[in-house]
């Protein structure tokens, strides 16, 4: 089955199509005018508003995800803005950690929200997805992208960025999304979406 991922990310690509290699799911990129604006004010709301342009796009049947680092002790914070919370990815680790200076609750969690719709944009299923952790005090590790160098996931000693792909792939917030959306696939393979 080919589905449309609603993103111009081809790290998120490359991440979801790994996740779901055994499953009988090969997820493409929508077309090259994909640009949908993210003013929804909820993780679901803007999985829904990219799901619904991939698919209006595309005609083909899309999923999309929205997600983002949420930080107890700034109130959740990045959250939503967790793309958008400095210029460049090296700029929004520094912001954050600057934030978090002399704090001694590092208690984070990322998010991820995943909406799947038909070639019309109706919601089929919708599912959250979450990785639970600490943030650092500097960035370690090259693997990954976004806040991966500055969350230590609960249980490991290593970020995000520090552990191998297969190890990641089976912890992070996108996998446990992706693996209710997997399981709602495969229970519905006889479904016309």
């Amino acid at each position: 089955m080919e589905i449309v991922f609603a993103t111009n990310n081809l790290h998120k690509l490359d991440e979801v199509n790994q996740i779901s290699k055994n499953f009988g799911v090969n997820f493409i990129l929508p077309p090259n005018e994909f640009n949908p604006i993210e003013n929804g004010n909820t993780f679901e709301e803007n999985s829904f508003i990219k799901a619904k342009e991939a698919a209006f796009l595309s005609k083909n049947i899309a999923l999309a995800d929205d997600s983002g680092l949420c930080v107890d002790a700034l109130n959740g914070l990045p959250g939503l803005h967790s793309a958008r919370y400095a210029e460049t990815q090296e700029l929004r680790i520094k912001k954050l950690l600057n934030e978090l200076n002399g704090i001694k609750n590092r208690t984070a969690k990322f998010v991820c929200c995943m909406t799947l719709v038909n070639a019309n944009g109706k919601i089929l299923f919708q599912t959250k997805g979450f990785c639970y952790g600490q943030i650092t005090l500097e960035p370690k590790g090259e693997n990954g992208f976004g806040y991966d160098p500055i969350f230590l996931p609960d249980n490991y000693n290593l970020t995000i960025a520090e552990l191998p792909n297969d190890i990641k792939n089976t912890i992070s917030h996108r996998y446990n999304a992706l693996k209710q959306v997997l399981a709602f696939l495969n229970n519905n393979q006889t479904t016309n979406f």
